[in-house]
């Protein structure tokens, strides 16, 4: 459950946020939200993709605005309700304004994935534990090259609303030295189209 159960995130003019009005959002709202979100059950996101967005206006410029994350299980065998970590990757997305379709890039018969991480609850005795009530994406993972720039990622994830799987928050990182991190964007995620690792 969030912190404070009272708290519903509002958009200024009183409804509930969707999708598109969280992408417009100004900074401080969404930093409400990620302070007050619920962390996701990774049961929820195994098997799934989902379409992306980052708040970053320079992301645009960097042909990321617009992705997709999925999510799956490496250990089939691994009770989907005592999974304690999860997989998952990035897929290139031809960037196009946000009210247009999500469609993701293909080369050679296939979707271009890229940027791998594992996905976990976040863990209070590391140094990436800034949101305790979000899920981790940690991208320094043996699925990526050491010379991998992604490696250094470090993304949170919540979940916006308790009755609804569908949205989630979160809020990107650079890891830097030691413990040093640079705050990267925000981004929105909605469930979209099943993985193909199932």
């Amino acid at each position: 459950m969030s912190k404070d159960e009272d708290f519903v995130p509002l958009q200024p003019n009183g409804r509930r946020y969707d999708y598109t009005a969280l992408c417009l959002a100004e900074n401080q709202e969404l930093e409400k939200i990620m302070r007050m979100g619920l962390q996701p059950n990774l049961g929820d996101l195994v098997g799934w993709e989902f379409r992306g967005y980052n708040t970053l206006d320079i992301t645009s410029i960097l042909g990321i605005r617009k992705f997709k994350k999925g999510f799956y299980q490496e250990d089939p065998s691994q009770d989907i309700e005592e999974m304690e970590k999860i997989q998952g990757y990035n897929v290139q997305v031809v960037q196009t304004p946000l009210g247009d379709d999500w469609f993701a890039k293909v080369r050679r018969g296939d979707t271009v994935k890229h940027g791998w991480y594992d996905c976990y609850p976040v863990r209070l005795d590391e140094v990436d534990c800034k949101y305790p009530n979000s899920v981790l994406i940690n991208y320094a993972c043996p699925r990526n090259p050491v010379w991998d720039p992604s490696r250094k990622l470090r993304d949170y994830l919540v979940q916006v609303y308790p009755d609804n799987r569908d949205l989630f928050l979160g809020k990107a990182y650079g890891a830097l030295f030691g413990p040093m991190r640079l705050f990267i964007s925000y981004f929105i995620l909605e469930r979209m189209n099943e993985s193909p690792f199932g």
